[in-house]
């Protein structure tokens, strides 16, 4: 029976295949916050040379993120249909090739336009290998695998804010995302050779060879091959399953989840975009605010290595709550701080490993909210609606900058989306998962072919 495959790989040690596919998805979302830091870091050249004010860099800041809210929404319910892999590789490509774009973009107009694909590229990828790394990694290590995937973010926000501090002062803003496309394009040929075809796909949607994929990985993970493909089976309620896609995603604890994603990540889009500028704007120097934005990076890495140990250990939601209430705290205390050297860099660095945590546990919740039919289409849906907070976050920055607010009153007033991202996280502790001990039923692949139909849309 199909559980009982499913049930050997989740209860399997983690073989080096699995840690190997975990590892390109990593290299994967590294691509997320090297876009992101590339900008804040070109944004200064950028306002300099052609004179843009603060409201047209926040539409810039958010121009890439509306790209990714329509990568996660448009690309990756394709993913439930065509495969998680072809999808991933070519969002990826998308990516790499509009980054290689924006380093040779003429003016404001095309720039924007150019940060909007990077951002649709980065959707697509984004959501789908959350998902491979959610169903390639065992129950045991699940929620540290997730983390780790995280930490790709911070990673790639990291190396983007060093290797372009450096090359922008010396080539100029264009170079950050030249270095970023390269490294990007770069990612494509690994892909294509590592980053194996969710196995829990294969089993459902049955492509061509789906016997022969599916033993192949099975034999790299050191599975016993199959002789036959099992039975299909479904978690889907049949209440729900009668209403297709939408009928599996409105539930309300995803629509918790939803609102939580969407205030997350409004403030911690706030905070890696805008902070090097907000810094230089409180008094520090040019450089003093570069180095803020890398220790909130740096930052990062830490604190999403310390959420993978802890997530091990401690209930996820539990730790994701603690965490979202925590960088309330810290934000405040940043924008307070931020006109002092001393106390700004070591609270940016604090704030850095915390709110990155935060953003580790989103993505080891989410993908468990969904079962397999829809899952990159569930983890789409959630990914996309909290990138509209992102995408609003740095305009209205911009706006509220120009109309005479202060940095420091920005980061007290964006403690708050993270206390009602923690409220809902309680939420949905109270409603419980849709897919806690759903009822399972076996259909005929009849009926299994007009389910994924009706799901792939």
């Amino acid at each position: 029976m199909n559980n009982d495959l499913k049930r050997r790989v989740a209860e399997g040690p983690l073989t080096k295949f699995q840690l190997f596919a975990v590892g390109v998805c990593v290299c994967l979302n590294m691509l997320d916050g090297f876009d992101i830091l590339a900008m804040s870091f070109a944004a200064s050249g950028v306002k300099t040379d052609w004179h843009l004010g603060n409201s047209q860099l926040g539409y810039l800041f958010s121009a890439g993120l509306v790209g990714m809210g329509i990568g996660s929404l448009t690309i990756a319910p394709w993913a439930d249909r065509f495969g998680r892999r072809p999808i991933v590789l070519l969002s990826a490509a998308i990516a790499g090739l509009s980054m290689v774009g924006s380093a040779i973009a003429p003016g404001f107009v095309p720039l924007l336009a150019l940060r909007v694909f990077t951002g649709i590229g980065i959707g697509g990828t984004i959501a789908s290998v959350a998902v491979l790394v959610s169903e390639y990694a065992p129950d045991r290590w699940r929620s540290v695998a997730l983390a780790i995937y995280a930490t790709g973010y911070s990673i790639g926000a990291a190396l983007g804010g060093v290797l372009t501090a450096l090359a922008v002062q010396r080539f100029g803003w264009r170079s950050a995302f030249a270095i970023g496309g390269v490294l990007s394009l770069a990612v494509i040929p690994v892909g294509w050779r590592r980053l194996p075809e969710s196995l829990d796909f294969l089993l459902t949607r049955r492509p061509e060879s789906a016997l022969r994929r599916v033993n192949d990985l099975l034999a790299a993970m050191g599975q016993a091959a199959l002789r036959v493909l099992p039975e299909f089976e479904t978690t889907i309620p049949d209440a729900q399953a009668a209403h297709g896609a939408i009928g599996l995603l409105i539930t309300r604890t995803t629509l918790l989840a939803w609102f939580a994603f969407f205030c997350t990540m409004a403030g911690f889009y706030f905070i890696m975009s805008w902070t090097p500028r907000l810094l230089t704007a409180a008094g520090l120097s040019a450089d003093q605010g570069l180095t803020g934005g890398i220790l909130l990076s740096v930052g990062g890495i830490i604190g999403c290595g310390l959420y993978a140990w802890a997530a091990s250990r401690v209930n996820a939601r539990l730790l994701l709550t603690i965490a979202l209430l925590t960088t309330a705290l810290l934000i405040s205390a940043f924008g307070l701080s931020m006109s002092n050297l001393t106390a700004a860099l070591w609270t940016a660095l604090f704030l850095g490993m915390i709110a990155n945590g935060a953003m580790a546990g989103l993505y080891t919740v989410g993908p468990t909210l969904y079962p397999t039919p829809v899952r990159a289409t569930g983890m789409g849906s959630t990914i996309g609606i909290g990138r509209f907070g992102a995408i609003l976050a740095p305009i209205v920055s911009g706006a509220l900058l120009d109309s005479g607010w202060t940095p420091a009153h920005l980061y007290v007033w964006f403690a708050i989306p993270y206390v009602l991202a923690a409220l809902a996280m309680v939420g949905i502790k109270i409603c419980g998962s849709a897919w806690d001990n759903p009822p399972v039923r076996t259909l005929d692949q009849e009926s299994v072919n007009e389910n994924i139909s009706r799901f792939g849309h």
